[in-house]
């Protein structure tokens, strides 16, 4: 086993405790922008969700095993890779979809479905791409991961707040509509601590491996990023579609990771560093594309 295969983060049960509430907040706050006619809506016009959910539960990690075979990282940083494109879209997707002049419709309605699925399709991927190679199926089998008990801590963290939010908005859709933005901040700065917060407690570690995932996390991330848009461009999708999707497929909810990584492995060193750098690179990356496509504005 090599050595970062073997260091074990430092994240307490209390600061477990802490991720837990937070990621549920951060989830009903995406909630509160979600209705049924939003469902409604998607039936009446299901394809470029269906598109945009095929970029990321089966597109990104198949590419995702791709670059593993072909980079060969190490077993811990090749499972971290697969943990992250194994989750949801990110809740900051929906605001920097906004900024890139895409189809923000098509990214609430991304996030709120794929993280419904994610309780079925995150523990699956995880365990399916990581059986398939050696290294990281070696990690799998000493720690006997549950899916169930994944699913359990996915149902709790995401489904549960999910269905509060959207309750919330549809008994009090005045309010809903004034606290979301103010909830839309207070998540992005919940999000920044909870990856904050694993950096603090495990700074040295972070300082003496980042070097190993810095140019991987960009690479991976870069895939996800072209692979959403390109996507699109296959199906035919038009310029503020594929943007959503491109900012869909390539800001993961990194911090459902992390707390994932925490929870049943222990912190393994090289998964949560790959989580946790990517939880900060696709905030740079995302920003920059969205900013990019802002000032560029749309064309046909």
């Amino acid at each position: 086993m090599d050595a970062i295969d073997a260091v074990q983060l430092n994240y307490n049960q209390d600061n477990i405790f802490l991720v837990n509430i937070c990621l549920a907040f951060i989830m009903f706050g995406v909630a509160l922008g979600i209705s049924v006619q939003d469902f409604k809506r998607i039936l009446s016009n299901p394809r470029p969700v269906l598109i945009g959910l095929l970029s990321q539960f089966v597109v990104l990690p198949v590419l995702t095993f791709f670059l593993v075979l072909v980079a060969e990282p190490k077993a811990s940083l090749a499972l971290g890779m697969m943990m992250v494109a194994a989750c949801p879209g990110g809740n900051i997707s929906n605001f920097m979809s906004s900024l890139a002049k895409g189809n923000a419709a098509l990214s609430v309605s991304l996030t709120a479905i794929s993280s419904i699925l994610a309780i079925f399709l995150t523990p699956f991927n995880l365990a399916f791409w990581g059986s398939l190679y050696e290294p990281t199926a070696a990690i799998l089998r000493e720690v006997d991961l549950s899916v169930w008990e994944v699913f359990k801590t996915i149902v709790m963290i995401l489904g549960v707040p999910i269905v509060a939010g959207m309750t919330f908005n549809r008994f009090l859709p005045n309010v809903a509509k004034k606290i979301r933005p103010v909830m839309m901040v207070v998540s992005i700065l919940i999000f920044a601590t909870i990856v904050v917060l694993a950096f603090a407690a495990n700074i040295d570690i972070f300082l003496n491996q980042i070097h190993l995932v810095f140019l991987m996390v960009l690479l991976h991330n870069a895939i996800a990023l072209v692979s959403g848009y390109q996507i699109g461009n296959i199906f035919g999708l038009d310029q503020s579609n594929k943007r959503a999707l491109s900012i869909e497929t390539g800001i993961q909810n990194s911090g459902l990771g992390l707390l994932l990584i925490f929870t049943f492995f222990d912190g393994l060193g090289g998964m949560a560093i790959v989580a946790a750098w990517w939880g900060i690179w696709h905030i740079i990356s995302g920003l920059g594309i969205a900013g990019f496509w802002h000032r560029k504005g749309i064309y046909a």
